[in-house]
């Protein structure tokens, strides 16, 4: 039976408990200096008073959360095609949304909505730093029925063309085309994101560092003393072993991390949109529209490349660089087929690389010297001042000047634009090979500019501004990138693409 959204309709009534624990999660996180000093004077504060202030708190809280319940109701205007929501605890705010400017609906589920036997759902617009909405606590069949209604993104048809296809889109929207298997999760966080679970280990550690060292009565290391316990043999040794605790680590973290998030990623199509499911503790579905996709980017590796693996993420507009981070769809593990085969739903058909466009080779040459020459120089200059001791790590130098130049120059040689009728391409990265794909008539705003002292060897740059994001070029050749800008600009004012 359908569910009937035209009238307002409250959120389902074990909602409260919900609204409850979120109101003592928010209360919590803005008294929280307050909770630590009853914590260290636990045993100077009087118990009754402490346990009659607890109760009192919690009353007022349940008084609130019982509020939130009741005047938060929702329901979908047919006439002006909008989605009303009603929402406040003394103050009532009506927040009134346009259906065509709905972007993305998630449906979420932590693990208390999963005991309760609830879902969240959150409608994301264009433009937005948070989500417009959250619903919070309602059944899971009416957060499909309600996110099928707010995403119908079925095209109107005549009569003959519907019943064509009904039995085809019938027979799709049944199970999932892609299904992303835990060993291609495995093969994920065995090959990716070092970088971020490296940090991640180090912040660790030193936060554990300075917590021990702030708290306890030994102050600073004695140098003398630990003089007299290392040596060089030693500091060689304890690196090593360092470098294969850490690598370990990061492995065991990417692949736990993968796993628990992306668990049972499934991508289905839903009349025309995509809908993406995943995660073990914390689930999530997410429906988005094609036509609102501004930039799809690739990612892969050497290793990944060996084990028919990529990275996928899908950017919509946002409100900016952090939020474009937060709400990218990404979609770990699929072939270069399931690419394809998403890529096609997405733009209709599989974007190919044209006329390639590469940079001036000045662009490497001032990698090397920010990265290198300038490096060195300062770690010289540190050196000659502190004296012999510290020239003992000259070994490194080697080792970095090689490593780095490797990066650039591959970097170098992997950095294009690839430029057709239908699609712009940036390929860039030294290790993790990335393909950044842009449809010109969803460009917002195009910026080119030159230094002076590049106009003899005709070089500039270019950055192609989107709701989703930009995509910068630099030190290409100028006269074609004038060309080309211009032919950008021609189809914006031209085009009628509906992708806000």
């Amino acid at each position: 039976m359908e569910s009937n959204f035209n009238v307002p309709q409250r959120q389902s009534a074990v909602g409260i408990v919900i609204m409850f624990f979120d109101t003592i999660q928010q209360y919590a996180r803005a008294l929280w200096p307050i909770l630590v000093v009853w914590i260290f004077k636990f045993n100077d504060i009087n118990k009754w008073a402490l346990f009659g202030g607890t109760l009192l708190v919690l009353f007022g809280i349940g008084i609130i959360a019982y509020l939130k319940y009741r005047n938060f109701t929702f329901f979908l205007d047919d006439q002006n095609d909008e989605f009303v929501i009603t929402e406040g605890i003394l103050n009532k705010t009506k927040t009134t949304i346009a259906l065509y400017k709905i972007q993305q609906v998630n449906i979420k589920q932590s693990l208390l909505q999963r005991f309760i036997g609830v879902h969240a759902l959150e409608v994301d617009t264009a433009g937005s730093k948070e989500q417009e909405v959250s619903i919070k606590a309602i059944s899971h069949r009416l957060a499909l029925d309600l996110k099928a209604k707010l995403l119908d993104n079925e095209t109107k048809m005549p009569a003959n063309a519907v019943a064509e296809n009904t039995v085809s889109q019938t027979a799709s929207d049944e199970k999932p085309f892609i299904d992303i298997s835990l060993l291609s999760l495995l093969k994920v966080g065995i090959t990716s994101n070092y970088i971020r679970s490296l940090g991640l280990l180090l912040a660790f550690f030193f936060t554990i560092y300075d917590n021990v060292m702030r708290f306890s009565n030994q102050g600073y290391i004695n140098e003398d003393q630990f003089n007299g316990y290392v040596n060089k043999a030693l500091i060689m040794q304890s690196i090593g072993i360092l470098v294969v605790v850490l690598f370990g680590a990061i492995i065991v973290i990417n692949v736990v991390r993968t796993m628990v998030r992306y668990f049972g990623y499934t991508i289905t199509r839903q009349k025309g949109s995509l809908l993406l499911s995943f995660g073990l503790f914390n689930t999530k579905s997410t429906i988005i529209k094609p036509e609102k996709v501004q930039i799809v980017s690739f990612t892969r590796n050497y290793f990944q490349k060996k084990m028919d693996i990529l990275e996928l993420k899908i950017k919509q507009a946002t409100a900016g660089e952090k939020e474009e981070r937060k709400q990218a769809v990404e979609i770990p593990g699929c072939n270069a087929v399931e690419r394809d085969a998403i890529l096609k739903l997405l733009f209709g058909k599989i974007p190919q690389k044209g006329v390639m466009l590469q940079p001036n080779f000045r662009k490497l040459v001032f990698a090397i010297f920010l990265a290198i020459v300038l490096p060195l120089c300062g770690f010289y200059a540190v050196a000659l001042n502190a004296g012999e001791d510290f020239l003992q790590f000259n070994w490194i130098v080697p080792v970095y000047v090689i490593f780095a130049l490797l990066v650039l120059c591959f970097g170098f040689r992997n950095y294009r634009l690839f430029i057709t009728g239908d699609f712009i391409i940036k390929q860039s990265g030294a290790w993790d090979i990335k393909n950044e794909i842009i449809e010109p008539q969803k460009i917002q705003a195009l910026a080119v500019s030159q230094l002076f002292w590049h106009k003899n060897a005709d070089i500039g740059y270019l950055t192609i501004h989107t709701a989703g994001g930009k995509m910068s070029f630099e030190l290409g050749n100028y006269t074609v990138i004038k060309q080309y800008v211009n032919l950008w600009l021609y189809g914006m004012e031209t085009s009628d693409s509906n992708w806000m």
